[in-house]
């Protein structure tokens, strides 16, 4: 499978972290992302994410797994989400084993319902909901 680099972005006042550790397979984003640009932010992280996913389909036993902890997000970011689901649910389908746990607070109702509608959207890979608490 082709090595890429760890994509890595600090978290911003109005972005997100970012870590898609492609060796290990392991996606994560957290936080609050409302960019002013959503698409020439989550743009790179889309081709990126295409490029490792075209690797890891032709990888045999190929798993990734993809962290989110979002405490909010725009709509415009939630189409770059969608655009990100949608390759992980194609790479499920070919075989990929695709893992994604969406975390929200116990007390954040939207984010929990958000996970809720996009889980809905997926018939191959594993859509996980883990409540947290803060104590």
């Amino acid at each position: 499978m082709e090595t890429l680099e760890t994509l890595y972005r600090a978290p911003t006042e109005r972005s997100p972290l970012l870590e898609f550790d492609f060796t290990n397979r392991r996606l994560r984003i957290e936080g609050e992302s409302y960019p002013e640009d959503a698409a020439a932010f989550y743009g790179p992280v889309i081709q990126a994410l295409e490029t490792f996913l075209a690797a890891a389909v032709a990888a045999p036993d190929a798993t990734v797994r993809f962290e989110l902890r979002m405490s909010y997000f725009n709509s415009s970011s939630a189409k770059a989400l969608m655009n990100i689901f949608q390759r992980l649910e194609a790479a499920a389908a070919t075989g990929v084993g695709v893992h994604i746990r969406w975390h929200y607070h116990v007390e954040d109702d939207t984010m929990q319902e958000f996970g809720e509608d996009f889980s809905e959207d997926f018939a191959h890979a594993v859509f996980e909901l883990c409540e947290f608490d803060d104590d």
